[in-house]
C-alpha cells in the first residue's frame, strides 16, 4: 500500500508525529475554523444589524441565495487556515509539505477527468425533470467568486483530511487501516444532515466516505493532494452550480431537483450511480497515473 510517492509525502511529518500533537492540531484548528465563521457573521451583522442577522444566518446555513452560497463557501477559509496553522505550530513543518508536488498539474487531471465523465452521465437519461433555478443573467456574475470559493472549500478539506490528517496519522501507524480509514470516516461524518436528509442521511454518509477513500487512495499514488483536490473540486462544482438537490445548497445552482434530500423513493437509486460514478473516475485516474508513470523518462 505505501508507495515510494507517498513515503515521500509522509516524511515531512514524521519527525514530530505524536498524538497529542495531532490532537491539539485539530482543536487549533476546529477553533480558528469557528472564529472564522464568527468573522463572517460579524461582518454580515455589520452591515444588517441585529434584525437582520439571524435572518442571514438562516440563508447561510441553508446556502439557498446566491449571496449565502457565497457566504458559506467562504466560512472554509478558517479551516483552510486553521490546518495551515497547526502544522505550523505543532509540527513545526513548511506550509507546503501538506500539498505534495504538482499540486496544480494534478488538480487539472483530476477536474478534467472528472468533468468528462460527469458530463457524460448526464446524457443518461432520468425520471423527472430538472427545475430551473437561477437564470444566467444572475448566475454569470456570480460564477468567478464561486468558482474561487469551491477552490476554497474543496481545498480546505483537502489539506485537512488528505493532507495533515492522512500525513500525520501514516507518520504514526503504518497500517492503511489507519491512514486511508479514519480520515475517509471522519470526512464521511461530517456530511450527516438528518434535518435536511431524513432517512437519506446514513446513505449520503456512505457516498462522502467512499470519496474520501477515493481521495486517500488517489492522494496515496501520488503523493500529492492536487488529484484528489481536482476530483473534489468537479464534484461540487456540478452539485452546487449545475445541479442541487431542491433545499441547502441551491442558492446558486443553474437547474435544481424536483424532490429534496429527504426523498428515499427517488434519491437512493441516484446515490448508487453517484456511488458508480466515483468509481469509474477513480479507475481512470488510477489507469491514467499508472500509464504516466509507466512511460520511460
Amino acid at each position: 500500500m505505501w508507495t515510494p510517492a507517498f513515503a515521500r509525502f509522509v516524511a515531512p511529518a514524521r519527525a514530530r508525529a505524536s498524538l497529542w500533537r495531532l490532537l491539539f492540531g485539530v482543536l487549533t484548528m476546529v477553533v480558528i475554523y469557528f472564529l472564522g465563521i464568527l468573522a463572517i457573521l460579524a461582518a454580515v451583522w455589520g452591515l444588517v444589524g441585529n434584525a437582520g442577522l439571524n435572518g442571514w444566518m438562516q440563508h447561510i446555513a441553508k446556502a439557498d441565495t446566491p449571496t449565502a452560497v457565497l457566504l458559506m463557501l467562504g466560512t472554509f477559509l478558517g479551516m483552510f487556515a486553521g490546518t495551515l496553522l497547526a502544522a505550523r505550530l505543532l509540527h513545526k513543518r513548511p506550509m507546503k509539505t501538506l500539498f505534495g508536488p504538482g499540486l496544480w498539474s494534478g488538480a487539472v487531471l483530476g477536474a478534467g477527468v472528472s468533468l468528462a465523465i460527469f458530463a457524460a452521465s448526464f446524457l443518461i437519461p432520468v425520471p423527472f425533470d430538472l427545475v430551473p433555478n437561477v437564470p444566467w443573467s444572475l448566475f454569470l456574475p456570480f460564477l468567478p467568486l464561486a468558482l474561487l470559493g469551491l477552490a476554497l472549500q474543496t481545498g480546505a478539506e483537502e489539506v485537512l483530511f488528505r493532507g495533515y490528517l492522512q500525513q500525520q496519522l501514516a507518520a504514526r501507524f503504518v497500517h492503511p487501516a489507519i491512514w486511508m480509514v479514519v480520515p475517509s470516516l471522519a470526512f464521511g461524518a461530517l456530511h450527516f444532515d438528518p434535518n435536511n436528509a431524513g432517512p437519506n442521511a446514513v446513505w449520503l454518509v456512505g457516498a462522502a466516505t467512499l470519496f474520501g477513500l477515493v481521495a486517500a487512495d488517489l492522494t496515496r499514488v501520488t503523493g500529492s493532494i492536487g488529484v484528489a483536490w481536482g476530483v473534489h473540486f468537479a464534484n461540487n462544482a456540478v452539485a452546487i452550480l449545475i445541479v442541487a438537490l431542491d433545499g441547502s445548497l441551491s442558492g446558486l445552482a443553474l437547474w435544481k431537483t424536483p424532490f429534496t434530500a429527504a426523498d428515499t423513493e427517488t434519491l437512493r437509486p441516484l446515490i448508487l450511480a453517484d456511488i458508480l460514478t466515483t468509481v469509474i473516475v477513480w479507475a481512470v485516474l488510477r489507469l491514467w497515473i499508472a500509464r504516466r508513470e509507466a512511460q520511460p523518462a
